[in-house]
Formats: structure tokens, C-alpha cells, sequence
């Protein structure tokens, strides 16, 4: 889940490659999100009451924003903004977004069966898994998978039909 930045993921693609897919959760309506999230290299879902959020524990906090590491972000994201507005490309943002502007982000890297196998909780607005951590986690995780499937057939083979 993240907070909504204008910044994909920079390999993208890569992720499709190694079966991957990007879902992103935003606490904004669905209609507030149309006009941003058309093009967006991923599937994105409108959570504006924040129960997935709360389901997944992703919190929110003055940190997002105050940690030093997060401000060139915030200030090119402020000047990229101010430039579309300008050029009226783009509408100001909401004074008051719903959900607030202190969302942490998290990631959850999630099985096919809907298994997280792993996760990470943002400590400001910027931290994200980098992509290679992505990919290495999903290969690791497809690698165990095929490895319990593996014991499972080899298990279910030894057994006597008395003993199913």
C-alpha cells in the first residue's frame, strides 16, 4: 500500500518479467483516484475508509513526512505538481485529502493462494522496497513453493490409500 507519489516502481517491467504483479492501495475515493491513476503501470484499488489499511496494520504518523531522507522527493514532487498546475495539465490537489497525508506505505509481497510471505512497513513516505529486494524475495518465495509442493507429491506418493 502506498501513498499516492507519482513514482512507479523504475523497473516495472522487470516485475511483469519475473511474474509479478503491482497492486496499489490508495486511501482515496474511487473517483478521486480516476483522474490520476489512468496510465498508471499497475492495477490500483480506491480504499478511502482505509479498511485495508487497517487490515494490513499500515499505519499513519508525523514520520511520513519529517524524515530528512524524504524531502527531495516531496520537493520535486511539489515542483513537478506546481508545473502541471500551471500549465493546467493537471487540478491543485485537496487542501484536506480524505484519509490525511501521514500515511506510512508498506509492501506485501502475496503468494497466487493469497499467502503474504513477507512484508515491509515504510518508516517515512519514500520507503519502499527497492526492486531487486522485490524480485530476490519472489524468487525465493517460488523456489520454496516448488520445494513444499515438491515434498508434498513425494509424501502423498509413500502413503497407503488406508492411511488418506
Amino acid at each position: 500500500m502506498h501513498e499516492p507519489s507519482g513514482n512507479a516502481h523504475p523497473a516495472q517491467h522487470d516485475g511483469e518479467a519475473a511474474g509479478i504483479r503491482e497492486v496499489v492501495v490508495f486511501h482515496s475515493s474511487a473517483e478521486e483516484l480516476a483522474e490520476h491513476a489512468t496510465g498508471l503501470p499497475f492495477a490500483v484499488i480506491a480504499d478511502p475508509d482505509k479498511k485495508l489499511y487497517a487490515e494490513f496494520g499500515v499505519e499513519q504518523a508525523p514520520r511520513a513526512l519529517l524524515a530528512p531522507r524524504v524531502w527531495p522527493t516531496i520537493a520535486l514532487a511539489v515542483v513537478r505538481d506546481l508545473w502541471a498546475i500551471a500549465r493546467r495539465r493537471e487540478r491543485p490537489p485537496s487542501i484536506r485529502p480524505h484519509g490525511g497525508r501521514l500515511g506510512l506505505p508498506a509492501d506485501f509481497l502475496i503468494a497466487p493462494d493469497g499467502r503474504v510471505v513477507t512484508c515491509k512497513y515504510g518508516e517515512h513516505a519514500y520507503d519502499q522496497w527497492p526492486v531487486d529486494e522485490v524480485l530476490t524475495l519472489a524468487a525465493r518465495a517460488r523456489r520454496a513453493e516448488t520445494r513444499r509442493v515438491s515434498r508434498l507429491r513425494r509424501g502423498g506418493s509413500r502413503r497407503s490409500p488406508a492411511a488418506s
